[in-house]
Parts: structure tokens; sequence; C-alpha cells
């Protein structure tokens, strides 16, 4: 991500956020598909793997949409309100990154 977006950076932190939430929202549905014969419950855990990650896209695109209204005038309020929300999208990744290796090499 470049650094020259200005008074933008929120809305293009969220983008980002965004399109990555809905990729492993999508992920989650691809490897319970590629992976033949896969254990039920790695199946409910994907399930609700994808149920937590499109919670956070939707919240996510909220947050897109009151940047969006507020023609880039946010509060620095709502600026840290996005700052930890992109700081638990991250958190989130890097949970379900270790249940995939824990899961994969405990296989």
């Amino acid at each position: 991500m470049q650094y020259y977006y200005g008074d933008q950076m929120p809305l293009r932190v969220l983008d980002e956020a965004e399109f990555w939430k809905h990729q492993e929202e999508e992920h989650t549905v691809v490897i319970r598909e590629l992976v033949r014969d896969l254990e039920q419950e790695y199946v409910s855990g994907l399930e609700e793997w994808e149920e937590a990650f499109a919670k956070t896209h939707q919240l996510v695109v909220r947050y897109i949409e009151t940047v969006n209204r507020s023609k880039g005038q946010i509060s620095q309020e709502f600026y840290q309100n996005v700052l930890e929300l992109v700081s638990f999208c991250l958190k989130q990744s890097e949970e379900f990154i270790k249940n995939l290796r824990f899961d994969f090499i405990c296989r």
C-alpha cells in the first residue's frame, strides 16, 4: 500500500481489509470443497471461520460506508476505531493461519 493517500488513507486501509476478509471467507469454502473426506470437526471449524470472516467483512463494509458518507471528514475517535478494527482484522487472520497450520501439522 502506498502512503500518499492523504485524507483517503482510512478508506484505503478499510478497502484493503474488506478485500482480505472477503478472500478469507471464500477460502474457507474452497478448502472444504477441495479437501476430500474432510472430517466433520474440520468442516464445522471452517464453517465457523467463514461466519466469523463474514461478520468482520460486514463490519468493515459499514465502516467504509461511514467514511464515504462523511466525505472524508472523520473524527479522531472514529479514526482510532478504524485502527482498532484493522488490528482486529490482522489478529483474526493470524489466528486463522495458526489454526490451519496446527490442524495440518497434527493430521
